[in-house]
């Protein structure tokens, strides 16, 4: 029996609120000094952290910090980083171990990945009080109740009480809950401790009958309706992101005017990843971040941001097959280049086939910085901090930052060039590439990049200082004290 309180935030499907639910638990719980630890067993996500023993999924290094815990990769055992074509990546215990096809995963990896997710939950029970667990996807999936690792194994293995999440912005969302209760395993159903309802907008007073017909019905209560409130932590995965080859533009609820407001242009490429290095710049005052179909025109943007990518020759053809190319060329705002687009705005890709993307071992790249990149099995995970010397597009900030690299090959300069980070990356007065995440997290350089792209694009808006943000995870967490019943959890 494990020595720690598991509580298995499950959902009726993805994307319904899982990763905010299980943070704001461990917010409300850090602060009432419970000893809380995150935990997913398998994700599938191309949004990763780089902790000290590996990588994990960006929604368990969110909810450790939510936790004040130093995120491990006894969080998130298993991670699936999809490749595309049904191939994934798989991570365990933080280290790469093949790329697979989803088949050949569940008949040559599904009992390491088993033994690995029961081991660190072990880990985790004996050296913390309460764990609270993040499903996967739907936890009603009966194709895969055999093989449900991150739902119904968790579940039985961890003796955990299981909260549902539903979505009522979809609609149906008590057909959803009370279908996901009749699909269920008996034995995973008997562990339903409760639902929560999240992104209702409106007068709760009008769901009373729903609620009460489902309570009735199921003989499961609502522990909470949650209002619609984005309380602003990074997204686990692409689902949040237009399809490719459509338009989304993040940013725009922020006060200021669209003609006063610059616009970064990011390239919706197909296997995008780590997409949240955006989301600092999508919420500063006066941006917009406009996600574009490769084919789209760049007449609208005033910055270019390529952002990384789980497979870089794949999505440099794929630029350069939509004219991408000819189009960056001929632009004249800052570019950035973040680890996969900072490979391809190199004048070459040596060992490209290491990807299994392509016949031919070098490719040329987009050529617009003087450096090209060797591929190699090795793959760097690291949390790094670097001493910044602002050049090109961050010209005027300097200081320490800090961030992760999640990258497989070394790039290297072919003529001089400026070295922005500690001799690392490149940048020419317009240009500049790196392989750290998260640089725009950092004051410094996300206050030049954008005063930089204000004063190319001639616009009268000039950037104010940061006002104070609420801070993301108290601001999960009073969504959960606020609006759900505790008392059923044992954590009141």
């Amino acid at each position: 029996m494990p020595d720690a309180r598991t509580i298995l935030v499950a959902g009726t499907a993805s994307h319904v609120g899982k990763s905010t639910v299980a943070a704001g638990l461990c917010r409300v719980l850090a602060d009432r000094d419970r000893s809380v630890a995150p935990y997913k067993a398998q994700n599938m996500s191309t949004n990763a952290r780089a902790t000290p023993g590996g990588e994990i999924g960006v929604s368990q290094y969110v909810q450790a910090r939510a936790a004040r815990v130093p995120p491990q990769t006894d969080h998130n055992p298993v991670l699936l980083k999809p490749r595309g074509d049904g191939e994934s990546q798989l991570v365990v215990d933080g280290d790469a171990v093949a790329d697979v096809p989803a088949g050949q995963y569940y008949d040559r990896y599904w009992d390491d990945a088993l033994r690995a997710a029961r081991a660190s939950h072990r880990r985790l029970a004996a050296d913390h009080d309460v764990i609270v667990a993040e499903g996967a996807g739907s936890i009603a999936e009966i194709n895969l109740h055999d093989r449900d690792l991150a739902n119904v194994e968790t579940a039985r293995f961890a003796d955990a009480d299981v909260v549902l999440v539903a979505d009522i912005e979809r609609g149906g969302v008590f057909a959803s809950l009370v279908g996901t209760l009749e699909l269920l395993p008996t034995d995973i159903r008997d562990r339903v401790v409760g639902a929560v309802i999240t992104k209702f907008r409106g007068d709760r007073s009008l769901l009373a009958p729903g609620l009460d017909a489902f309570e009735d019905r199921t003989g499961v209560p609502v522990l909470g309706v949650l209002p619609h409130d984005d309380p602003g932590l990074p997204e686990e995965d692409s689902v949040a992101l237009p399809p490719v080859g459509q338009q989304a533009i993040e940013g725009t609820d922020d006060g200021v005017a669209d003609a006063d407001a610059v616009t970064v242009a990011v390239p919706r490429l197909p296997h995008i990843s780590n997409f949240t290095d955006l989301q600092p710049l999508a919420a500063t005052p006066g941006v917009r971040v406009a996600y574009l179909p490769l084919s789209a025109s760049l007449s609208d943007a005033d910055a270019v941001v390529l952002p990384g990518s789980k497979n870089t020759v794949d999505d440099l053809l794929a630029l350069r097959e939509a004219g991408f190319d000819t189009v960056l060329s001929a632009f004249d705002g800052p570019i950035v280049g973040l680890c996969g687009g900072y490979q391809m705005l190199g004048d070459r890709i040596h060992n490209a086939d290491i990807e299994g993307t392509g016949d031919s071992e070098t490719v040329e790249g987009l050529g617009l910085l003087p450096v090209e990149t060797t591929f190699s099995p090795e793959k760097t995970v690291e949390r790094v901090t670097r001493r910044l010397d602002g050049v090109g597009p961050l010209a005027g900030a300097t200081g320490v930052v800090e961030g992760y690299e999640i990258h497989m090959g070394q790039t290297t300069p072919t003529a001089d060039v400026s070295r922005p980070f500690d001799s690392t990356g490149a940048a020419t007065d317009t240009v500049l590439g790196t392989y750290l995440h998260n640089i725009f997290a950092n004051d410094e350089p996300r206050v030049a990049f954008v005063k930089n792209t204000i004063e190319t694009a001639g616009t009268e808006y000039r950037l104010e200082p940061d006002p104070e943000q609420d801070d993301a995870y108290d601001r999960a967490a009073a969504l959960v004290v606020d609006h759900v019943d505790l008392g059923p959890l044992g954590v009141d």
